[in-house]
């Protein structure tokens, strides 16, 4: 019996070991084809969301300040001068230019901006105000006033309006340098006219240029949803802070197609200070036209490689024609720095002030030499220096 007792005593601690380790264990078991069971530790690091799953504080942040814009147009109808004829005229009671019948309509348009600081400035696109006769902006808690244009540049696109009222709410200007490709956004605006909308996405691009939108272009491109009405509208990111106004969308439908484009707050900003100061916007010009080389072009000209500008016109009585300057010239650099596209030498020569110096790089039948213009104040409808 001893032998007996001895084999049960060792089973039954066995036993109560086994269940010990079970119920006490930090590990679970799972079942997995091939194998009675698998070991898997609990204390895994568990997979966990990275972003936030509301972006309401940022919106409660921005949407108060971003606004929307009512603009009246008065159209003249020319009529067929068949209504000139006096009984016609008898009729209808309308007034003659010319010696024709004319009416005139009242045209409404919808777009958006953003209230930039307590002082009343709006920011907007171009395209939501011009030729407007009558502007009105209306706060997403329930005021309106009408507008006052500050100044506008065609150009970017970019106006500043000014509405009078007391208490108004601004957004906070973040650095759109800083953005990168993947951040959260979020568009704010009044597509359709429907009122205040919120739309999320992601920024799919930066410095997007060449598209023939705008002469001077660096695109925010986002998936954002941005549709007619958003125009002039806020592009914020996950913290509420203004990166862009939004400005045009890629469609063949006339609504949003995940290609949206906003301009960078940091441009944005450095026009609103020139139209506060001089109600235009303020550029260098050297009084030239330019085109980016091709790979067909460069080879003609017996160069190494497509980086530069061929020079293809010169403005009589120009800097670029006085210091010398030929149809033909290849410029290379700009002070000091290699010339690798069209978009970047037209943005170094438009961001002198008028009367800054501007060297240049030039190579012209094989050989280089550099020459140093000054430049002055663009003229409102200069040549498209850089294409």
């Amino acid at each position: 019996m001893q032998p007996f007792m001895k084999a049960m005593a060792v089973g039954l601690f066995a036993t109560i070991l086994f269940i010990y380790l079970v119920t006490n264990s930090s590990v679970e078991t799972t079942e997995e084809p091939g194998n009675e069971f698998f070991l898997k530790s609990a204390d895994a690091t568990p997979t966990t969301l990275s972003g936030p799953v509301s972006y309401s504080a940022a919106v409660k942040a921005a949407a108060p300040a971003v606004v929307n814009i009512n603009t009246e147009k008065v159209i003249t109808v020319r009529g067929h001068p068949f209504f000139s004829d006096p009984v016609f005229k008898q009729l209808f009671g309308n007034v003659l230019v010319d010696g024709s019948v004319v009416r005139k309509r009242v045209e409404n348009s919808l777009g958006s901006g953003v209230i930039i600081n307590p002082q009343g400035y709006v920011l907007t696109n171009n395209h939501v105000i011009q030729g407007a006769d009558a502007i009105q902006v209306s706060l997403k808690d329930g005021r309106t006033s009408t507008a006052k244009v500050i100044g506008t540049d065609p150009e970017t696109d970019i106006a500043l309006l000014k509405i009078d009222l007391e208490q108004l709410p601004a957004v906070s200007i973040g650095d759109s340098e800083q953005l990168e490709i993947g951040d959260v956004v979020l568009a704010i605006g009044n597509p359709f006219g429907v009122g205040q909308t919120v739309t999320m996405g992601i920024v799919s691009a930066t410095g997007r240029s060449q598209l023939g939108i705008n002469t001077f272009e660096n695109f925010i491109q986002t998936d954002a949803a941005i549709n007619p009405g958003n125009s002039g509208g806020a592009l914020v990111d996950a913290y509420g802070r203004l990166i862009g106004i939004n400005t045009a969308i890629f469609s063949r439908s006339g609504g949003s197609q995940g290609i949206g484009f906003a301009i960078p707050s940091n441009m944005a900003k450095d026009i609103m200070g020139q139209l506060i100061k001089h109600g235009h916007a303020v550029r260098g010009w050297l009084g030239f036209e330019g085109h980016a080389l091709t790979p067909k072009l460069a080879e003609s000209l017996q160069l190494e490689t497509t980086e530069g500008i061929i020079i293809t016109a010169i403005v009589r009585n120009s800097p670029a024609h006085k210091v010398g300057l030929e149809p033909g010239d290849v410029i290379i650099g700009i002070d000091n720095n290699k010339v690798v596209n069209s978009h970047d030498a037209l943005a170094v020569i438009t961001g002198k002030e008028p009367g800054e110096k501007v060297s240049l790089l030039i190579k012209r039948d094989g050989r280089q030499y550099s020459v140093t213009a000054t430049t002055i104040a663009r003229p409102a409808k200069a040549i498209s220096e850089i294409k």
